[in-house]
């Protein structure tokens, strides 16, 4: 099944910028590049719990085709590949913080609970 353009027409700017972050993975993929700069994809992985391969693959091809992101390949062997934020990016993921902000106050609110991203790392080490 193709999936729909992603290039409006759109309502208004929230549309347009929803469009570019929908989906569970993509702003976490953002924050995760904006809190560690230059990050490999096991590494995101790692950081993004849950998310599984094929997801973070899509997630980075649609990232970087939208300009969010910069995939940097090596010329070794084997090849090394590295992503990081556009300054595109850099300025959505500030956009994003007043939303990042009043999602924490959410969780504080309701007393949801939080995954520890840094323990799910030690996990998968092991």
């Amino acid at each position: 099944m193709a999936k729909a353009p992603r290039r409006g027409p759109y309502i208004c700017g929230i549309d347009a910028a929803l469009d570019l972050v929908s989906g569970k993975w993509k702003g976490l993929i953002l924050w995760e590049l904006e809190a560690h700069g230059v990050r490999r994809f096991a590494q995101l992985r790692r950081g993004l719990p849950g998310v599984s391969e094929k997801m973070l693959t899509q997630h980075l091809r649609e990232l970087e085709e939208d300009g969010l992101v910069h995939r940097k390949v090596h010329a070794e062997v084997p090849p090394r590949v590295e992503y990081s934020l556009t300054e595109h990016g850099r300025t959505l993921n500030q956009a994003l913080g007043p939303l990042g902000a009043w999602g924490s106050e959410r969780i504080r609110r309701d007393a949801a609970e939080m995954v520890d991203a840094a323990s799910e790392d030690r996990a998968a080490l092991r």
